[in-house]
């Protein structure tokens, strides 16, 4: 049995999630998560949590808030050398083998500081590890959300990025690629043929995000309102697991912002997206490009849609489903052999003698 740390962001649910569905899969491995906000939520029931704050991202009107989160992080920042102790006496007395973080702050930082291997497995670190041709309006915003990452989120020894698009390692990237982690409630599901459109939100959205849905001429499932509601062609639903994976694994597409976890699971159950990606927030804008140059579906980042938008996307609905069918977009069994290899040898990179291990990230 090996005792391991696990720092965890706690600001969107998706790092949670992938967390547990890495925790689960080492029943006989003992686990102690450092998280904050909704990651504490969702892990807590079945792990060990430490609530300690981490970095936060502040959303209004479907971008990001920049002034309040570059406020909120220098404050957090001036707390860190008492976090870094508090993560440090942590370590001390859970005495962990390894450490893993997902897109965490702390315990990357305290495990460098400690000498403890720690692998980071995430899917934001695609941004900083991989190579990327990026559209000039978009590269100043690349520009700044890699510096942020490679300053506050990169102190692993190693990596395993998860993603549904494989660009190019930067060369001496000590990291490996894979297709992406999904819950075992979505592999658990058959996708089937529907009408409906599942759309989800969830962070405050943009004004026009309601009245677009309502000109689309389809039954509209609407999560992350947090109402239970009926208004026209839109049904508003509370946000429930078996539920939303009931109508999201039985839709014709899907509407989102830009989150690489819920496209995904689209895409395993072979739905097309319609992303409204969040202004300022880097990472969502490469996803939905490359949702784009992969044709699995239509990225807009005008957040004054018109019905034309649902009309051009839902003119090629047919050739996103046949695009979808050449993607693999479950990568659960080489990830859990990466982390496996990591518990067991501290590292994913031992080099055969006489060979050169590959540089650092």
């Amino acid at each position: 049995m090996a005792r391991i740390l696990y720092g965890v962001h706690g600001t969107a649910q998706g790092h949670a999630v992938r967390a547990l569905t890495v925790a689960r899969a080492f029943p006989e491995d003992e686990f102690l998560f450092i998280t904050h906000g909704r990651g504490a939520r969702v892990l807590s029931p079945e792990f060990s949590v430490v609530d300690l704050p981490g970095p936060l991202t502040i959303f209004r009107r479907q971008q990001v808030a920049m002034a309040t989160t570059i406020w909120k992080n220098v404050k957090l920042l001036l707390q860190s050398p008492r976090l870094l102790a508090e993560t440090l006496a942590i370590m001390d007395r859970f005495q962990p083998d390894v450490a893993l973080s997902d897109y965490d702050f702390l315990v990357p930082w305290a495990s460098r500081r400690a000498g403890l291997p720690c692998l980071s497995l995430d899917h934001q670190h695609v941004i900083t590890l991989c190579r990327h041709a990026v559209p000039r309006s978009q590269a100043f915003a690349g520009f700044t959300t890699g510096l942020a990452v490679r300053l506050l989120f990169s102190w692993a020894n190693e990596y395993v990025v998860t993603s549904f698009f494989h660009p190019a390692l930067k060369a001496g990237a000590r990291a490996r690629l894979t297709p992406p982690l999904l819950r075992q409630s979505v592999l658990a599901r058959r996708p089937a043929p529907g009408e409906h459109v599942v759309a989800y939100q969830s962070v405050s959205t943009f004004a026009g995000f309601v009245p677009f849905l309502r000109r689309i001429p389809r039954r509209v499932m609407v999560y992350g309102f947090h109402r239970e509601a009926a208004d026209g062609n839109l049904a508003f639903k509370r946000n429930s697991e078996e539920g939303f994976l009931e109508d999201l694994a039985s839709c014709s597409y899907v509407i989102c912002g830009g989150s690489h976890t819920l496209m995904s699971e689209a895409f395993y159950f072979g739905k097309p997206v319609l992303s409204f990606p969040i202004k300022n927030a880097f990472e969502q804008t490469l996803n939905a490009l490359y949702l784009e140059r992969l044709g699995y579906g239509s990225a807009c980042l005008d957040h004054r849609p018109g019905p034309e938008v649902f009309r051009r996307f839902e003119a090629r609905l047919v050739e996103f489903r046949a695009n979808l069918k050449s993607g693999t977009f479950c990568g659960n069994s080489e990830i859990f052999g990466l982390v496996e290899r990591f518990i067991r040898d501290k590292t994913l990179f031992r080099a055969a003698p006489g060979s050169q291990a590959p540089a650092g990230a």
